[in-house]
């Protein structure tokens, strides 16, 4: 109890009642299921939202929490809406693990048109254990977004003007045959690349949620 005492310091406040995910503001804690078809970074983890980010695109702006918790690697969660809502964990992955991962070769057809690619996994490191899979299949290519660091539920943002204004990339994704995993690829505009594991699980993985305020 000594996490949540820090958080919540007064008993007899009245706290907001979370009801879905995305009411998740700074500071809410998530608890998260102790199933086994979860990576162990995960498993039964009490994790806290640190920050709210938006990424835009032409069709929809989409929410992203930063969770961290006792072991204080970063996690990222948004939720993908199709014929049915889940949750989309994302885990930044380094240069080493990406070459541990991948024959960096084979990984730079992701970048080619059409943007096809197929990406055999060569080998697991510790912490990409359980995250990744086999194969992934290529299905976006180089499609532009803006970065927001600002809740857009909240906050105006604007892709093109003043302060308001996104940091533009290109995303590029790929996913395994049942679309349970893949793999995120941000390339911005001074170059920069960042490389994420994504995993889809449905939304009772998470058993509770606290709200800060």
């Amino acid at each position: 109890m000594s996490f949540f005492k820090k958080i919540f310091n007064k008993d007899d406040q009245k706290q907001r009642t979370l009801t879905h995910v995305n009411q998740l503001l700074v500071g809410d804690i998530i608890v998260l299921t102790d199933s086994f078809a979860l990576p162990e970074i995960l498993r039964n983890q009490q994790l806290q939202v640190t920050a709210v980010s938006s990424y835009e695109y032409e069709q929809n702006t989409q929410t992203e929490w930063t969770l961290q918790g006792a072991n204080e690697l970063l996690i990222f969660l948004s939720l993908d809406v199709d014929d049915s809502t889940e949750l989309k964990f994302a885990l930044k992955i380094a240069q080493e693990e990406v070459e541990t991962l991948f024959d960096l070769d084979n990984f730079s057809e992701i970048f080619d048109e059409p943007g096809q690619a197929f990406l055999d996994r060569k080998t697991d490191s510790e912490i990409t254990t359980s995250w990744s899979c086999e194969q992934y299949q290529q299905s976006v290519f180089a499609k532009v977004g803006f970065f927001h660091r600002k809740d857009h539920r909240s906050e105006n943002i604007s892709t093109y003007e003043g302060k308001d204004a996104g940091e533009q990339f290109e995303l590029y994704a790929l996913y395994n045959e049942d679309q349970s995993k893949g793999l995120d690829i941000e390339v911005w505009q001074d170059g920069d690349t960042d490389v994420f594991l994504t995993l889809f699980r449905p939304l009772t993985d998470i058993i509770d949620m606290y709200s800060a305020s």
